[in-house]
């Protein structure tokens, strides 16, 4: 399997965790009071396709709607009682349209537009592989200061939000985690597992808890993105490699890609919030946005039961005291335009071009409720080329690389970020998949300096401290005299950098 084209990616300004029932203006389906007598037939070469179907959250609901699956064609793979989201396998081209009759269901679609176990292969872009001229530049320079790391000087990331300082003052609390919820991630790296909890660590692909030993881990090395997101947050101190963001608190694991594809769909990331919120998880970080679709529009029946049933997780994980933070994307959109032109989606077939509104599809989970935005930065603290944007939408920025436009002077000149890599390796990647760890990290040593902040005053606190930003004067790139894009609003709260840039020095202060 290749890597995943995983990325990418509100927050709250009061102590109230949304609901988007309410936010987003769902409304349950057509009820029904008449159960289906008999099982559906099948056509005998339909695919067989997973399903979310999320109900009224009451015990009999439930009962009775799982009635109505087995009698509908379906087979139940796991209910998530506490949220009323019913995970279902079925070969039933009418299955959506069924049970959405059927009496305490308010939404329900197909997760996916391919068969269950179709393989296939995605690629966001390829690492760049620390070389080891890189690396003896690296530790040369960094051996004058005693208390970096061997290839620190060249993580501009760090020393651009105080990381570095940070770490002197509080490293962070071992009685913080931050979950990633990812590739995978390997615990085996000598720089991760310090700070690793195999207890707060499982695979969810299919939407099912897997905790037996090593299930967290990537399915192969070409799955590295977890690993690398995992050492920008908590690579630890230790005299070896690189250093995290916050490099005394846990990290965790939770496996979501399907190992057929590489994608991560809607019951996957359900099981992983709830597994996450469930084992005492302070921080999820999400790197991805939820496959097939880019943007899940309210006005189809599927994307709407795929928008619902992950919200439903991620404010379950909200209520249990768990910060969700998200990066923003990697396509240059504008997060807050009337029109958004997505031709990539769906990503598990054959895309099709289509106009969205934003405003009424969503990018999933980076545009919920309650989840913490985070756009990318450059060396030079200006948004990155590929950095996705939108005013009131993101939240915080945080350093996520460019390699065309903002080059750092490290040993490498790599305007990427430097982070651990399977199998004891480094390397350079850049995106707002980046930028989200970044803001995790921090986020943790906020949680680490105020043990008692609910998700919602751990958003403020990240806001508040984080160095506001004005909109450039010019962002012409490419120097072709047209505006790459258009930031809005001013130095307290902006398009590009939400409140600014996150600041660790000042978490831990």
């Amino acid at each position: 399997m290749s890597q995943t084209r995983s990325r990418r990616r509100l927050a709250l300004a009061v102590p109230v965790v949304l609901s988007l029932t309410a936010s987003l203006g769902f409304l349950p389906a057509a009820a029904s009071a008449a159960p289906y007598a008999e099982t559906t037939a099948q056509a005998a070469d339909a695919p067989n396709l997973s399903y979310v179907v999320n109900t009224k959250v009451d015990h009999r609901t439930i009962a009775s709607v799982k009635k109505a699956i087995v009698a509908a064609g379906g087979t139940v793979v796991i209910t998530y009682e506490k949220i009323g989201v019913i995970v279902v396998h079925s070969a039933n081209p009418d299955f959506g349209a069924q049970i959405r009759a059927v009496r305490g269901v308010q939404s329900a679609g197909a997760t996916r537009t391919s068969p269950l176990s179709v393989a296939g292969t995605t690629d966001e872009g390829a690492v760049q592989v620390l070389t080891k001229e890189q690396a003896a530049k690296a530790e040369s320079a960094s051996a004058a200061d005693a208390e970096s790391e061997p290839l620190e000087s060249d993580q501009w990331d760090l020393r651009a939000i105080g990381a570095d300082k940070a770490a002197q003052i509080n490293p962070g609390s071992s009685k913080v985690t931050v979950a990633v919820i990812d590739t995978g991630v390997d615990d085996t790296h000598p720089d991760i597992a310090p700070n690793f909890s195999a207890s707060q660590s499982a695979n969810c692909d299919g939407g099912v808890a897997d905790t037996s030993e090593g299930a967290w881990r990537p399915y192969t090395v070409d799955d590295y993105h977890g690993t690398h997101v995992a050492g920008e947050i908590a690579a630890a101190r230790n005299g070896i490699g690189v250093a995290g963001v916050a490099p005394g608190v846990k990290v965790s694991s939770i496996n979501v890609t399907d190992p057929s594809n590489g994608l991560f769909y809607p019951e996957s990331v359900v099981c992983a919030f709830v597994f996450a919120a469930d084992h005492g998880v302070e921080i999820t970080n999400n790197s991805y946005y939820v496959d097939p679709w880019l943007y899940n529009c309210l006005g189809d029946p599927d994307q709407k039961a795929i928008v619902d049933s992950v919200n439903r997780a991620s404010l379950y994980a909200q209520k249990k005291g768990t910060l969700n933070v998200a990066a923003a994307g990697n396509s240059n959109h504008d997060l807050d335009s009337d029109a958004i032109v997505d031709d990539s989606s769906p990503d598990d077939s054959t895309p099709v071009e289509r106009t969205i509104d934003p405003h009424e599809c969503f990018d999933v989970p980076t545009m919920l409720p309650g989840v913490v935005t985070v756009s990318a930065t450059g060396v030079n603290n200006v948004k990155s080329y590929y950095s996705s944007y939108g005013y009131d939408v993101v939240d915080v920025a945080a350093p996520g690389g460019d390699r065309l436009y903002q080059i750092p002077d490290t040993p490498s000149k790599n305007g990427r970020i430097l982070s651990t890599l399977p199998n004891n390796s480094y390397g350079f990647l850049q995106g707002t998949s980046m930028a989200s760890p970044h803001a995790a990290g921090v986020a943790a040593l906020l949680k680490s300096t105020h043990p008692k902040a609910t998700p919602a005053q751990l958003q403020w606190l990240l806001k508040t401290q984080a160095d506001s930003l004005n909109c450039p004067v010019s962002y012409d790139q490419d120097g072709d005299g047209t505006q790459d894009a258009v930031c809005e609003g001013g130095k307290k709260a902006n398009g590009f950098y939400g409140s600014g840039l996150v600041n660790a020095l000042r978490a831990v202060k």
